[in-house]
């Protein structure tokens, strides 16, 4: 069965990668919609998309759309969702999920409801390097966790500047962008969910209008894994990667937190040290795959609905943290 898709969204993420992670893994994409008509037209002549839009109902409405990928900015995801599940489709948006808990939840809830997959598009769950860790420390190689570093520093280049940087009302500033990714890798390759945040964040020079360019905290997990953070969009020359500390063993990972299927990861415990290997597969083709799957009724999105709205509590917490300097609850709500 071919998934037919209508693009909410005329962004740079879906001309990157999604857009081909589609069409390589057997569906079609038959719109895109933009509040601009001129951009509308010129992103679908570029992309080979034979519809050009610019309203939302058009498109949801389309009985040749099955499925959207929505990659407008975050203030408008949670009302396109709503449109897209009322008409009957599948839809997959891109993180935040909204900018509060219960929007975010009242999405979740209303693809439920309507017998319709929501998907998060949580890229790095998908990564071979994040998979291979899993699976370690599921086999016992590191015994029991006890602590984890993500440092998820980098530069935003200045064709994704923007909003990210100057608008509060879409949700900008580096922890609604990348601390959620943190987030949900945690989440992913502990198998464990974060209860508790502390975290101070920095505007440095690139974040406008009060919203933050960097930010470290620390998570308290269920389990009682500590996990530090270091997000940023000003490092322009600092590597990737995740550390993961057991009571018999560390896994190291190297230049991992990135979309392309790189990087490294080494197991060190009482034999010495080891590379795994692991599949050097395209992210978005591995989650698009699930997702059509999930669509045919095999299995369920790599990242689900519920795992988006975990991310979008970590980080408001943070938000919350980092404001007030207290200590914040992690309570999704689910």
């Amino acid at each position: 069965m071919m998934t037919r898709w209508g693009l909410i969204g005329a962004s740079t993420i879906a001309r990157e990668w999604v857009i081909g992670a589609i069409r390589a893994t057997g569906g079609e994409v038959v719109s895109v919609m933009s509040s601009n008509a001129d951009r509308a037209k010129t992103y679908a002549a570029e992309n080979g998309i034979a519809k050009p839009l610019t309203s939302l109902e058009d498109l949801v409405n389309d009985p040749e759309i099955d499925a959207v990928y929505i990659s407008t900015t975050n203030e408008l995801h949670r009302d396109q969702a709503l449109a897209a599940i009322a008409a009957g489709k599948h839809v997959y948006c891109e993180k935040p999920l909204a900018l509060s808990l219960s929007d975010a939840r009242a999405m979740v809830e209303a693809a439920r409801d309507k017998g319709v997959q929501f998907g998060t598009n949580h890229h790095l769950r998908n990564a071979g390097s994040h998979g291979a860790m899993r699976d370690a420390i599921a086999s016992g190689a590191i015994g029991t966790p006890l602590a984890a570093r993500v440092f998820h520093a980098v530069y935003l280049p200045p064709h994704l500047q923007g909003w990210r940087l100057d608008k509060p009302d879409a949700g900008g500033g580096v922890i609604l962008d990348i601390t959620v990714h943190d987030a949900d890798t945690l989440r992913f390759v502990l198998g464990d969910d974060p209860v508790e945040a502390v975290a101070m964040s920095q505007s440095a020079g690139m974040g406008q209008s009060g919203l933050e360019d960097g930010v470290m905290g620390v998570m308290r997990f269920k389990s009682g894994v500590i996990a530090q953070f270091h997000d940023a969009f000003t490092t322009k020359y600092a590597e990737t990667g995740f550390e993961v500390h057991g009571t018999e063993g560390s896994l190291i990972a190297r230049n991992v937190m990135t979309q392309q299927p790189v990087g490294s990861v080494t197991l060190r415990n009482a034999e010495g040290e080891r590379e795994l290997t692991f599949s050097g597969r395209n992210l978005y083709e591995t989650a698009l795959e699930k997702f059509h799957a999930a669509i045919e009724g095999r299995g369920r999105p790599a990242a689900s609905g519920e795992d988006g709205v975990w991310s979008l509590a970590t980080g408001l917490a943070v938000v919350e943290a980092a404001r007030s300097g207290t200590t914040v609850k992690i309570e999704p709500g689910l």
